[in-house]
């Protein structure tokens, strides 16, 4: 179900004080929708409510928090309500699996999946009621694609891919819907945010060093993709093009992706005889 093209669509955005987040609340308000722009610093958040101040909303919101979730949502409701969930708030550390402190570990799952899905199940009610609106969570090219080095956050991702793929197939026979966005390497500030997590390991040197040494190289003109750009088409997928469920944004993202879904076939292809292999010989069809 695409968003009534008819009246202002209102938007729920988290993590949009920088970056991608803040790029879709710009493209959402340029195009005269309502957003409620959310993050854990209002004065960050400031700049819109002067610049649309008839369609702009800033709330503080630390998406980990419980009691900032409900009212945040509370607060939607009174409005009317969201036709679109944005949840844009993440964070990423690096690191190899043993490297990474148990509180960066954590904090990206508390962020990236269980602040996510927090938000989607309390808009959900209200979305039902309407019987309208759409949840769009912000994955990556790492929630399809793993990387040494970059496990944790790629693990967050997955999960958020699971989530929604889920989430989808249970939405669409009462008319809402569920999209996926994964991502590349985009001009969002990314050589800033991503962090190194805990003590290096030397056997690592090729994989989490890797990634070291990345962050601590990158410029910002060294990343490809433009978060203008990744916003107009983020904004006209959720309203134009219901059918869609997997959104890939940028050249990155689609080498990598197309280079794991073949890495993936060829590996399902020759083992399809073992898969086989493994029933009970009396068995049917499998239910699912």
């Amino acid at each position: 179900m695409t968003i009534n093209d008819t009246a202002a669509a209102t938007w729920l955005i988290t993590g949009a004080a920088t970056g991608l987040g803040r790029a879709i609340a710009d493209e959402v308000l340029a195009r005269g929708d309502r957003a409620i722009v959310t993050g854990p610093h209002l004065a960050e958040l400031q700049d819109f409510i002067q610049r649309y101040p008839d369609s702009a909303t800033a709330l503080a919101l630390d998406v980990t928090d419980t009691e900032q979730r409900r009212s945040v949502i509370d607060t939607a409701e009174r409005m009317g309500g969201v036709d679109v969930l944005v949840n844009n708030a993440g964070i990423v550390f690096v690191g190899a699996l043993e490297e990474q402190t148990e509180a960066d570990i954590r904090a990206q799952f508390e962020v990236n999946v269980f602040g996510s899905l927090a938000l989607t199940r309390l808009v959900l009610p209200g979305m039902r009621a309407r019987r309208r609106g759409t949840i769009v969570n912000i994955s990556s090219m790492d929630g399809i694609a793993s990387l040494g080095g970059n496990g944790i956050y790629s693990a967050t991702k997955f999960a958020v891919e699971g989530l929604t793929e889920a989430l989808w197939q249970e939405l669409e026979p009462i008319g809402l819907r569920a999209l996926l966005v994964e991502p590349g390497s985009f001009r969002t500030g990314i050589e800033r945010n991503t962090k190194a997590s805990g003590e290096a390991i030397a056997d690592y040197r090729a994989t989490s060093g890797f990634f070291r040494d990345l962050i601590n190289k990158l410029t910002a003109d060294a990343v490809p993709g433009d978060p203008v750009r990744a916003a107009a088409a983020i904004y006209d997928t959720v309203m134009g093009d219901a059918e869609r469920h997997w959104l890939v944004l940028g050249t990155d993202a689609r080498r990598r992706i197309r280079a794991k879904l073949d890495a993936f076939e060829s590996e399902f292809a020759s083992g399809i005889a073992t898969a086989e292999s493994t029933d009970f010989p009396d068995s049917g069809p499998a239910p699912l």
